[in-house]
Parts: C-alpha cells; sequence; structure tokens
C-alpha cells in the first residue's frame, strides 16, 4: 500500500504537503517523496524510510520549497516518486497508489514504440514513470487519465500536478480512496481524511470510483464522471486504514468495534480478559470487550520511541527482529490468565508464532486467537499487499498444500474459503496446532462485510474468496 497528499493553496502550502504527507506514514514501508511548483520550475526530492522515519529526512529541505503554493507527496511501498516529466501535456508531477500486474506487458508495447524508462525500482521498470509514459502519449489530461484506465490491470489512484492546479483521479474500480478537504485558503487531495484533523482541512467530498476531479485554490470540478461499479478494498477497514480515517462515509474503527462485537456474540468461549496485537487489532477487541462484557487489558504493549515498524527494514530476518524487539509482555497481567486475543489477520503466521511463545513463557495459561478477517487464501492482485511474497508464504495456503499433498483445483480452494466446509474446519485446525493455540476462530466473510456497513458488491474481497470485476 502507499499513501499521497496534494494541495493547492493561495499562500504557501510547503508545510502542509509535508505534515499532510507524513499522516500517511502508516500506508507506506520504503520511499517517499514530494514535489513543488514554486511559479516557475518544479522542484522534487525523494528519501530512502528504511533507516529512518518521513519528517526527520525531509525537514532540511523545507526552506527549498518555501514559497510553493501547489505541492505534492508520497509515502510509497517500493517506487521513487514523484515522477516529474516534460512531453507533449507541458510540464507535470505524477504520485500513485498503484498495482500494475501488466505492468511488464506495457512497457514492452512502449519500448517497441522507441518510448525508454529512465527510473527503476529494484532494477524492474517504476510504474509510476510508466504511467507518466502513459499520460504524456495523449492530446488532454483528460485523456491521459482515460488511457491509463483502459490499460492498466491491476489498480491506480494518482494526483497529477499542473503549474495550474492538481487532478485527482481515483481508482477505476475505486479500490483506493481519494477525499478532498478545504479551508480558507484552498483545497488539499488525500488518500486519508486522518491528514486533515491537525492541518485545519474539513473534509469536502469523497471521489466516486474512476471519477477525476481539477484541483484549484477556488474550487474542485469533475473532469471525468465516476463509473458505476465499485470494489474498494475491504482491508482498509480490518488493517490499512489509520482509526480516525473514513472510507465511503465509513470510519474505519466505528467498523472495527462492530467486526469485534459480532466476533463475540458467536463465540462462547470462557476467558478472564480481553486483549488486542498491537496496533491494528486493537480496535476489533474493544468491539470484542464491549460486546462481551469481558475486561479489556494490555498484556502486549510496544516500545515504538527507537524501533520502527517492523516490515520497514530491507531484510525480512531484520524485520522479524524487530517486530520482537519492540513488542513487550507485561507478565503482572499474564501469570496463569486465560486470554482473548483480537488480531487483525494472519499471514504468514511467523510473528504470532512467536508472539504466542513469549505468553507462554510469561505465564499465560490459555491463548485463544480470533482474527478480524477470514483466512488469506488468494494472492492480492490489485494492491501491494503480501506483494513480494510467494501465494504459498500464506499461511493458510501452506497448510492448504499439506493438507491436500501439493497444489489443489480452484475448485477445492474455494470449499477451503467456505467456512461452512469440511475443509475449512481442517484447515483452521491445523492452523491452530502449528501456532500452539488453545483455540483459533476467524470472522466470516459475511459478517465482515455487515460490520463494515456497505453492500458486498461494493468491496473487493478478493483475497479471501477471489472475487473481483476483472
Amino acid at each position: 500500500m502507499s499513501g499521497f497528499f496534494g494541495c493547492v493553496s493561495r499562500v504557501p502550502c510547503v508545510t502542509d504537503v509535508y505534515y499532510g504527507t507524513d499522516y500517511h506514514s502508516h500506508l507506506g514501508t520504503k520511499r517517499a517523496g514530494m514535489a513543488f511548483y514554486d511559479g516557475q520550475k518544479f522542484l522534487r526530492s525523494i528519501h530512502n524510510l528504511q533507516n529512518d522515519y518521513f519528517r526527520s529526512q525531509f525537514e532540511r529541505e523545507l526552506p527549498r520549497f518555501e514559497n510553493s503554493r501547489i505541492g505534492i507527496g508520497v509515502i510509497s511501498d517500493t517506487e521513487s516518486q514523484p515522477i516529474v516529466m516534460t512531453g507533449r501535456l507541458g510540464r507535470f508531477a505524477l504520485v500513485t497508489v498503484a498495482k500494475i500486474f501488466n505492468i511488464n506487458e506495457l512497457a514492452q508495447e512502449l519500448l517497441a514504440e522507441k518510448l525508454h524508462f529512465s527510473e527503476l525500482s529494484d532494477s524492474d521498470i517504476n510504474p509510476t514513470e510508466l504511467v507518466a509514459v502513459l499520460i504524456s502519449r495523449a492530446s488532454s489530461f483528460e485523456e491521459g487519465i482515460r488511457l491509463v484506465y483502459s490499460k492498466v490491470k491491476g489498480s491506480c489512484s494518482m494526483l497529477i500536478m499542473t503549474e495550474n492546479g492538481i487532478y485527482a483521479a481515483r481508482d477505476k474500480y475505486g479500490r483506493t480512496p481519494i477525499v478532498i478537504g478545504r479551508n480558507d485558503n484552498g483545497y488539499v487531495a488525500a488518500f486519508e481524511s486522518t491528514s486533515f484533523t491537525n492541518l485545519g482541512y474539513e473534509p469536502d467530498y469523497f471521489l466516486g470510483a474512476g471519477e477525476t476531479r481539477f484541483i484549484t485554490a477556488e474550487e474542485h470540478r469533475q473532469v471525468i464522471a465516476p463509473g458505476k461499479k465499485c470494489q474498494i478494498c475491504a482491508f482498509l477497514w480490518v488493517y490499512y486504514g489509520y482509526p480516525t480515517a473514513c472510507y465511503e462515509d465509513v470510519n474505519v474503527e466505528e467498523a472495527r468495534y462492530r467486526n469485534g462485537a459480532s466476533l463475540a456474540r458467536h463465540d462462547d468461549t470462557e476467558a478472564d480478559f480481553v486483549a488486542g496485537i498491537p496496533d491494528s487489532g486493537i480496535g476489533h477487541a474493544i468491539g470484542y470487550s464491549n460486546e462481551k462484557h469481558l475486561p479489556y487489558r494490555r498484556p502486549f504493549v510496544k516500545y515504538t520511541p527507537t524501533w520502527p515498524r517492523s516490515f520497514m527494514p530491507q531484510y525480512q530476518n531484520m524485520r522479524d527482529l524487530v517486530a520482537k524487539m519492540k513488542l513487550l509482555t507485561n507478565e503482572a497481567l499474564t501469570h496463569d490468565a486465560r486470554i482473548i486475543f483480537l488480531d487483525d489477520s494472519i499471514v504468514r503466521g511467523t510473528q504470532l508464532k512467536d508472539n504466542v511463545s513469549k505468553l507462554y513463557e510469561a505465564g499465560v495459561k490459555e491463548v485463544h486467537i480470533r482474527v478480524a478477517c477470514p483466512p488469506l487464501i488468494y494472492a492480492c492482485d490489485f494492491l501491494n499487499f503480501s506483494s513480494s511474497r510467494s501465494i504459498l508464504d500464506l499461511m493458510a495456503r501452506k497448510v492448504i498444500a499439506e493438507l491436500e499433498g501439493g497444489e489443489v483445483s480452484d475448485e477445492v480452494l474455494r470449499e477451503y474459503a467456505d467456512a461452512g466446509t469440511e475443509r475449512y474446519a481442517k484447515m483452521i485446525e491445523q492452523m491452530r496446532r502449528r501456532l500452539n493455540l488453545t483455540s483459533l476462530k476467524f470472522q466470516t466473510l459475511p459478517e465482515l462485510v455487515e460490520a463494515i456497513g456497505l453492500p458486498k458488491d461494493m468491496l473487493c474481497t478478493h483475497c479471501w474468496d477471489n472475487s473481483s470485476c476483472l
């Protein structure tokens, strides 16, 4: 996942872009960048985030941008952004939140036309540059955006900064969101409304799926109307979204409370208290606790002053070390305790298994894990979630392979994805044994959809049931 922020203002907006982009740090992992137009030229800066945080990387450069009234910023999973491009449309800067799974096909098509690419991401074609090249082939930005959405398979939301304003274009099927905010000096566009609160902006407009709006300091107007199909990523409410964010007018934290409450209503397990696996499991756990009338306590706490997020380091062994070192067990709460833990998901299961071992070492008597979404069985084709891992790195798929003795058909996978089947029950039991848990239960897809509060056909649930509109 990635996140972006853009601003067009009647007054210099550098600090707003700086802090607004930083408020998306929970969405990105490796790189960040900002670009500004100061009335005469485009200015750009990109930094690696694997060894430091966004603010400390960019703070010393702010004076270089200080008179700019138009700017964009991005926290990115992998590629270097923003891209600054000069072509038939003039000069523009681009940031994207995208996963283009036909990128090699598109790159070969463009290379065959004697076009070239200059920026790489981990020795591969930079997806944002590919989008910029596609846009530059058109006779207008509107036509360029339409061209991108006609060719890209996967997902792509973007901000295009020109000398006159910013085009905000939401993914064709709305898998990632864009919200516009306003204050007395102008407008901003962002992935999350969380970035507005402390900067003095009020949410003004949520873009529809496939919609594009052009933003100036005076207004924002529709350039491309929204489509009829929306499939926003349901995992935003489960894990990615910051608690204060709203997507499709549904608050993340409230959805997590409802989800936890739903899990509690279908659970008769006896325990001494409820806890959340920090951080995204906490909202689900509070909802469970309130519904079950069990105390909420914190036997796990994170030590964050000096330890970065566990997925920020480049190497997996270092990510695992960081995850272990920053999570502290409070043994005053764990001795001889029966605890129900809420977690957002189980991807590989490695960190959860390590945490469970720490709990038993700290004297916990019973560990019951309740997972806020169904088992992850299918690879995500639309966002960069778990994109660096093989599908067989998913714990559920490993267990399925063990139970079936190798690869399985789509029909068999559908059985494992159905919570009412015998195969599903065997998969969950095998996962419970591998994780050394007293009990393990996952949220069902219908209950998750109900907790979010949107119709099923408005949500992308591909990683759980292999459904999509492609």
